[in-house]
């Protein structure tokens, strides 16, 4: 499993309603991509959940490289980058993944995110990255609202991410930054397997 995410920061007065509108009409078109564990369509709007910013920021959970690069390479992301210039793609390995109970596959969409939160935390040279991903995959959130929850590391900066998706809003002791979730694509996250270090 790969992760990634590119964020694309609009100016204070932007009309958000661009983003959803665009969101509504493109956002299908990746429902069915093939190597694609999930892409949530997440933003962030200035002045909502203690956002300073107006974002959007998609985050992929790759099931295959193919698929990633197939996607970086194709007409989708090479629309993207002429719409609002070509964005920085962070990458993430993955290392653990949890299901949530909306996240099966009978699941109706009633039961797909609309929330998410994104907390990554730098690796001091003197920890052990094995023990702080160890660490980070017990503390995957177990909760009624939980979708999907996921672990990834960056070893170029050992930079630690934990990504979760939530059924309505964010519960309140959940960290990290929040999102709201325009819509989900998952063509094929019920085959990336739940647990630890693919």
């Amino acid at each position: 499993m790969h992760a990634m995410q590119y964020e694309i920061t609009l100016p204070a007065d932007y009309d958000m309603g661009i983003i959803h509108k665009r969101v509504a009409e493109k956002g299908h078109l990746l429902d069915a991509y093939p190597g694609l564990g999930l892409k949530a369509y997440l933003v962030r709007e200035r002045g909502q959940d203690n956002s300073p910013v107006n974002q959007y920021a998609p985050f992929y959970l790759w099931r295959t490289p193919e698929g990633m690069n197939s996607f970086l390479w194709g007409p989708g992301f090479r629309g993207l980058s002429a719409d609002f210039g070509r964005p920085d793609v962070r990458h993430w390995l993955g290392v653990g993944l949890s299901h949530g109970t909306a996240s099966a596959a009978h699941a109706s969409t009633t039961d797909a995110p609309t929330t998410a939160t994104r907390r990554t935390l730098s690796l001091p040279e003197t920890a052990d990255p094995a023990e702080a991903v160890e660490r980070a995959l017990a503390d995957l959130p177990v909760h009624p609202a939980l979708h999907t929850a996921a672990v990834a590391v960056d070893p170029s900066r050992w930079e630690l991410l934990q990504l979760a998706l939530w059924r309505g809003p964010v519960p309140d002791d959940a960290p990290g930054t929040r999102y709201r979730v325009l819509h989900l694509s998952r063509p094929e996250l019920d085959r990336l397997p739940a647990g630890r270090h693919w």
